[in-house]
């Protein structure tokens, strides 16, 4: 069953990080199908290529463009192509992200970097520059966040990811006050286990490690991707529009079983540990 209207989000022009796979790709999908113009970017282009050309073969007009967020002078850019793209930009959706899952004192200070600066810092560095651009335009916007619900309560074993999503978490309630009069509209989701074949191999590389999350969820089941991208569409859309610096929790209940959706691998022997890091480095 359809809960939208077909044109919910028609003429909105939509930029979404780490677009191209995963969560993003989906939301994507979601809003090109409400009637959006769909900007993606990620740092593979090869990927952006793909799914815009899939994307197309359903009908589809997607701009892509490839950018690490971690560099503001290439967010600028991007922002800049988008905009002469589509002749401006309304909704932003902060989604790249990083994780893997790992004891922190095996932590190098290069792998805390290599999630900080694509949760934390990238998503400040492209608030910042959208918001900048939309305060200075006079034009209203929506920012979309992708946090997750350990960012409230924290969780070990994905220490670096907690805290930068703590950090997302903070920026948007934060310019949900600040930017308010300028039209511009903060709402983040906190998701709980939706696979995806990137993420999911890092943070479960096992069937037990997989079973045990499972576990873990009143529902007993994953999300799907369509109850994600729904609950995506609705916030972006003018319906929403009084929904101003609110985190949407969809986990089907886990993080009231127990807060911190990793803590669980305290059972993890250090020799499982050895053979978990070589595993989530290749993928499953």
């Amino acid at each position: 069953m359809e809960p939208f209207s077909k044109d919910l989000l028609k003429d909105k022009v939509v930029l979404i990080t780490g677009g191209g796979t995963g969560l993003g790709r989906a939301m994507g999908e979601r809003f090109l199908q409400l009637g959006a113009k769909l900007a993606i970017t990620g740092r593979r282009e090869e990927v952006l290529q793909q799914t815009s050309a899939e994307f197309s073969a359903n009908g589809y007009s997607v701009y892509f463009k490839p950018c690490d967020v971690r560099d503001p002078l290439q967010i600028s850019d991007l922002i800049d192509a988008v905009e002469s793209h589509f002749g401006g930009l309304d909704i932003l959706v902060n989604n790249a992200a990083g994780n893997f899952i790992s004891p922190t004192e095996r932590l190098s200070t290069r792998a805390v970097d290599a999630v900080l600066g694509i949760v934390l810092h990238g998503t400040f560095y492209a608030t910042l520059e959208v918001g900048k651009r939309w305060i200075e335009q006079q034009r209203p916007g929506t920012m979309l966040n992708i946090v997750t619900t350990y960012a409230s309560s924290g969780s070990g074993y994905v220490v670096p990811s907690a805290a930068a999503k703590a950090g997302v978490l903070a920026l948007t309630r934060s310019l949900a006050v600040e930017w308010a009069p300028y039209g511009i509209r903060q709402v983040a989701i906190a998701p709980g286990p939706f696979p995806t074949e990137g993420a999911w191999s890092r943070l479960t590389p096992t069937p037990e490690l997989e079973s045990r999350m499972l576990d873990r969820i009143p529902l007993k089941r994953v999300g799907n991707p369509e109850e994600l991208t729904n609950l995506a569409a609705f916030l972006v859309s003018d319906y929403a529009a009084y929904i101003n610096g609110e985190v949407v929790t969809i986990d089907g209940g886990e993080w009231l079983q127990g807060a911190g959706q990793f803590n669980d691998l305290r059972q993890v022997t250090s020799e499982q540990w050895d053979t978990l890091a070589q595993m989530t480095r290749k993928g499953k």
